[in-house]
């Protein structure tokens, strides 16, 4: 990390892809984002698949500042879109469990977030890299 100040978590930085570190170090590098923390906030769901309580932990939280000079909190989920656009999930077993399993996920997330105050948002590789 170049600007170690900016991280906010209570552990090292996690990463499970090389997608989920190019976002760390877009936080970490740009002057709009204020503070960052990987993998920092658990939220209660019910697992579908196996009707089971457990907890989702979003992969980022960042506070940043918009385009209009407003500060904004969020938490992010960063995913291939084959687990989160439904029209890419295909016949593949595991995708189609990812994405039931994601949607629970996401759903506690965001009413989460609403009582909080924050956003919540998912990326994928398309929102992460310009192909261009």
């Amino acid at each position: 990390m170049k600007r170690p100040e900016k991280y906010v978590g209570n552990k090292m930085p996690t990463y499970r892809s090389s997608w989920e570190w190019s976002f760390m170090n877009f936080c970490d590098n740009n002057d709009s984002v204020v503070k960052w923390a990987s993998e920092a906030i658990q939220i209660p769901y019910v697992d579908p698949l196996t009707e089971r309580h457990t907890v989702y932990v979003p992969d980022f939280f960042i506070q940043y500042v918009d385009k209009h000079g407003r500060m904004q909190l969020e938490l992010i989920e960063i995913k291939p879109a084959s687990q989160t656009v439904l029209e890419r999930v295909g016949k593949s077993a595991h995708n189609q469990s990812q994405f039931i399993k994601n949607q629970a996920k996401w759903a506690a997330a965001g009413n989460w977030c609403k009582q909080q105050g924050l956003k919540f948002r998912i990326l994928n590789e398309n929102d992460i890299f310009s192909h261009g």
